[in-house]
């Protein structure tokens, strides 16, 4: 004797019919209902006995609790003889239970037939004229929305069960839609109270939440997927954007890249969870980190109208490589600790470029400060390394004393260099940043400077005026 799995649809009992509704009138069959709070299954529980699982929900703790109990309770009911399992809508769209029981059905040798039935979606389409072939189609459950939203395509947020849960779709769909963008609220489709309203993004709150409460989010460019169609149409109707190449924006990504490093600065070491955010900081950061993003899609812009690559295949690369080279993630290898993951990407990384020195893929261009560091630090992977801090004080005194005993132009470059090279690893052994701790000294030289010029004209002044008001301005 098989379990039957049927739908109720989305409104009331008159929605049901066919095979299915013999079924549900069958008297010599246990009907179990997964909830009774919907028109159709109050219906039915007027009609005939039914066995409701609401007392589920309320004695759970997690929603996985009560899908277990559904499945005994359907199949303890099959032990009995008949049974019909009843969900409201559709068997097959948002029912975790029914994939359970079909499970459980498999492991005791039991017969488990479902029956195809028309869904809340269904009847949301109904509802706003949309053909998912045609339009497209994307269907989001409030209670688990995606890390990141896109809406080329129309969408409908069904479970919109909860005030809180309400609020919380609004907050995301703000950050990506703006308050001002209307969605549809569909409530109550298939019965006689059913309504669709528009409704702005920023007016959302507790009075939309239900049982029977959907959102319609139409299909409008925004958020990532937004931002990449934006840069291809500029390709192609914006004189200056047109005639672009990847040679004559190169310094755009640079400049780019160091007012992102500007602002990250400014952010500071945020923990989170610690404290309230500098929320300025963090606005300067997005703005930056915007200005950066348009520089990757530019130039992917750019490689995809000659064939050479696509934002597709970059994404693509990026992930698998980061999979690659976190096997301690994807794989069955063992993390260890921040220092072993380190070590573990670099050797990875090492094997996948081919890379037969030590001192390969440290590129030309980085600032010379961020190069050396870079090269000392391969260095020091084998060992060749000062044993100490103190150690590379004594070396960079000797490297002083040649760069004053060098006595022309090239020997002092040459010596000069040494000396700074030699820095740049006492910064390494200090655990300084020495990029990040010339810079705050440069700002720190300019503000004083600047406070310096405030104070008074400074043309004309002596050395020892202008050391006086150095330190008036290094004290202030």
């Amino acid at each position: 004797m098989s379990i039957h799995v049927v739908g109720l649809g989305p409104g009331t009992l008159d929605r049901v019919s066919g095979r299915a509704l013999r079924l549900l009138e069958d008297l010599s069959a246990t009907v179990v209902l997964r909830t009774i709070e919907h028109p159709a299954c109050e219906e039915l529980a007027a009609m005939r006995p039914v066995v409701a699982c609401d007392d589920l929900y309320q004695a759970a703790d997690e929603h996985i609790d009560v899908y277990a109990g559904i499945v005994d309770r359907v199949v303890a009911a099959h032990d009995g003889g008949a049974v019909v399992y009843a969900v409201p809508g559709s068997p097959l769209v948002g029912e975790t239970a029914v994939g359970l029981i079909r499970a459980a059905g498999t492991e005791r040798g039991i017969e488990v037939e479902v029956l195809p039935a028309e869904s809340f979606v269904d009847a949301a389409l109904a509802a706003i004229g949309i053909d998912p072939l045609f339009d497209g189609l994307q269907v989001l459950d409030a209670q688990d929305l995606p890390h990141q939203l896109a809406f080329q395509v129309p969408t409908i947020i069904g479970h919109l069960t909860l005030g809180p849960l309400v609020d919380e779709v609004r907050d995301r769909l703000d950050v990506v839609l703006g308050s001002e963008s209307v969605v549809t609220v569909l409530t109550d489709l298939g019965t006689p109270d059913a309504s669709s309203v528009e409704v702005a993004v920023g007016e959302l709150g507790h009075r939309h939440a239900g049982l029977r409460v959907s959102l319609h989010v139409p299909a409008q460019p925004v958020g990532l997927l937004g931002a990449v169609e934006t840069m291809r149409r500029l390709r192609t109707e914006c004189p200056w954007d047109a005639e672009q190449t990847h040679q004559s924006i190169l310094p755009n990504l640079v400049e780019e890249t160091f007012e992102l490093y500007d602002a990250l600065q400014a952010v500071g070491d945020e923990v989170p969870g610690d404290d309230e955010p500098d929320w300025g900081a963090y606005a300067d950061a997005e703005e930056e980190l915007g200005d950066v993003l348009l520089q990757v899609l530019f130039h992917t812009t750019m490689a995809e109208e000659t064939g050479g690559l696509s934002l597709e295949s970059v994404a693509t690369q990026l992930r698998e490589k980061l999979e690659r080279r976190h096997p301690h993630v994807f794989g069955d290898v063992e993390a260890g600790t921040a220092e072993d993951t380190l070590e573990r990407w670099e050797r990875i990384k090492g094997e996948e470029k081919g890379r037969e020195s030590l001192m390969d893929g440290v590129a030309e261009s980085l600032p010379g400060i961020s190069r050396a560091e870079k090269l000392a630090e391969r260095a020091a992977r084998i060992g060749f390394d000062w044993s100490s801090a103190d150690a590379v004080v004594e070396t960079l005194h000797a490297e002083l004393g040649e760069l004053a005993a060098a006595d022309d132009a090239e020997a002092i470059a040459h010596e000069w260099g040494d000396a700074a090279l030699t820095l740049v690893n006492l910064a390494r052994h200090l655990d300084v940043d020495p990029e990040l701790a010339l810079r705050r000294a440069a700002g720190r030289f300019e503000s004083r400077f600047r406070a310096m010029e405030a104070m008074t004209d400074l043309e004309g002044l002596s050395l020892a005026e202008l050391d006086a008001l150095w330190e008036r301005a290094k004290e202030a």
